[in-house]
């Protein structure tokens, strides 16, 4: 399968105080058409500062000071202004974790719809009302013609969240950045949405960069995994692979951060430490100060991405000769 989006060797920096503190470092993966992928890691990981690269939002001072961004071929990172704001409307949308940020306070629903559909289709005024009932109705919101007359605030937050889904799926977008679309729901309602999510995407062959924290998200949403530690990729491979036998002492602990529902008097595993701020780099693997298994080569040694089966793994560990080793 041909990859729709592939992101090379990333490198966006924040600056502050007369210098540069690296957020994203050297990242690169590829997403195929109708692949859902899945990024995950700790607050201040990368995650989200990636998927606003791709999305063309980074705001002074972030940057992008390296690396490409390709849309189904198309280099789209040295875009202007105009022409990404039209492919982020119509090719690629968004759904980011509070729908009160995508949400126009003093616009009713059904304008902002209509707006959105009628910017980016050919659509006559009649259709796009047309249009946007019938996307309401399909996330779920009942008695849709009516909501369209409804404004944010007299929504509740599962019910806002499924109208920014119908906004990002107006005009029919081949790729969706999902942002933690469900970290403001409640645990029942995070469910519905990620269901709804998933099936809209299988429906319609929609990619996703699905960005969390939450490894329970991923294992139940994602076809493959991109596990950020520090502004790195640590490791990405098929979910089923990570989930059994993830190789980086990272994902590692996250798996082991997962709730067991079977065994209620287990404690929750966690991570000793902290992810090291952009402002304070760690030498060699920026894990090794955390990771159980660190070998001395770790503390001062980049280490470079190893394939495993069909996982790619940025860790000492994954050397074939200390493999072999072992």
């Amino acid at each position: 399968m041909s990859a729709l989006l592939s992101v090379q060797g990333l490198r966006v920096e924040i600056a502050r105080r007369g210098r540069a503190m690296t957020a994203i470092d050297d990242v690169s993966f590829e997403i195929a058409a109708g692949e859902i992928l899945g990024v995950v890691g700790e607050s201040g990981a990368g995650k989200s500062v990636t998927g606003t690269a791709v999305l063309g939002l980074l705001e002074r001072p972030a940057y992008q000071a390296g690396g490409r961004i390709l849309f189904d071929g198309r280099r789209i990172d040295t875009l202007d202004d105009d022409a990404m704001r039209t492919l982020r409307g119509k090719e690629i949308a968004a759904v980011f974790q509070d729908p009160l940020t995508s949400l126009d306070p003093l616009m009713t629903i059904g304008d902002q719809l209509i707006e959105t559909i009628r910017t980016h289709l050919d659509l006559t005024p009649a259709e796009a009302v047309e249009r946007a009932a019938r996307l309401l109705a399909e996330v779920g919101i009942p008695a849709p013609r009516e909501r369209l007359a409804s404004y944010p605030h007299e929504m509740s937050g599962g019910m806002r969240q499924r109208v920014v889904l119908a906004l990002a799926f107006s005009c029919e977008p081949r790729l969706i950045i999902a942002d933690e679309p469900t970290t403001a729901l409640d645990v029942s309602i995070q469910a519905q949405i990620l269901d709804l999510l998933r099936a809209m995407c299988r429906e319609r062959g929609t990619t996703v960069m699905l960005v969390t924290h939450d490894m329970g998200v991923i294992a139940e949403v994602a076809d493959r995994v991109a596990v950020m530690y520090a502004g790195r990729l640590v490791e990405l491979g098929p979910t089923a692979g990570l989930l059994g036998e993830a190789v980086h002492p990272y994902t590692r602990g996250l798996m082991a951060s997962i709730p067991d529902m079977h065994r209620r008097d287990a404690e929750l595993a966690q991570i000793p430490g902290s992810m090291p701020r952009p402002d304070a780099p760690v030498p060699g693997c920026a894990f090794h100060p955390r990771c159980p298994r660190a070998l001395v080569r770790c503390a001062s040694e980049r280490p470079p991405t190893f394939a495993v089966g069909a996982s790619q793994v940025a860790c000492w560990l994954a050397d074939p000769v200390a493999r072999s080793a072992a």
